[in-house]
């Protein structure tokens, strides 16, 4: 039985890493558009979301690489 994270094309852990980095990504933009229309009050969950979820979606993107290279190697 094939495993299902091949047969969706990437591994479940590459996807969630990129879908984490983006929401980030979408967040660090929103903090820069957002002080650079003046507010200054942000939300606290926001600058969370930029400062913490962008580089949890790296790393697991990171892990995610990692691992395929190393499957290829002994695979």
């Amino acid at each position: 039985m094939e495993n299902a994270a091949k047969h969706t094309g990437k591994p479940i852990l590459m996807r969630l890493g990129i879908g984490l980095f983006a929401i980030g990504m979408i967040a660090v933009v929103t903090v820069f558009v957002l002080f650079a229309a003046g507010l200054e009050n942000l939300p606290v969950w926001l600058s969370a979301v930029a400062g913490v979820v962008t580089p949890i979606g790296l790393l697991l993107g990171l892990i995610a690489l990692i691992q395929e290279a190393r499957a290829g190697k002994h695979g």
